[in-house]
């Protein structure tokens, strides 16, 4: 299965009536390896500002989580395996695994477990394959 398959069959799948804004999967370095056509382009500091949160959980809490310009403010995750950020009505969440981090953005109607529920599957799944 190619990782496109994964983004659209398993990230933007229909979750009671609702999908994922966007999603994306990337490799640690913030190398695409797939993403939806709405995931925004995403800049290095981005992502070296997420792997730093995944080393140092709660790097990213005082000065906010900043993802193509937009800021979002990170609220309880796990250390080391899960960050998540609110903005407005939406959100995100992003998985790590042992070589990839699985990114979902959600709008209202969907909801903040949804999302998590949708990431952190993909993500659970990936590391129970070795990735």
């Amino acid at each position: 299965m190619s990782w496109q398959t994964y983004v659209d069959e398993h990230l933007m799948c229909d979750i009671e009536g609702h999908q994922l804004a966007a999603s994306a999967i990337l490799g640690h370095d913030g190398s695409v390896w797939a993403q939806s056509a709405t995931f925004p382009k995403l800049n290095p500091e981005d992502i070296t500002g997420i792997m730093k949160d995944f080393d140092e959980p709660g790097f990213l809490a005082p000065t906010g989580m900043h993802l193509a310009g937009a800021k979002y403010m990170v609220i309880q995750g796990e250390a080391g395996a899960v960050i998540r950020g609110k903005k407005g009505s939406g959100g995100i969440t992003i998985k790590k695994t042992g070589q990839a981090l699985i990114f979902g953005i959600y709008e209202e109607p969907m909801t903040p477990g949804q999302c998590n529920l949708v990431v952190e599957r993909m993500g659970d799944y990936l590391l129970d394959q070795g990735m």
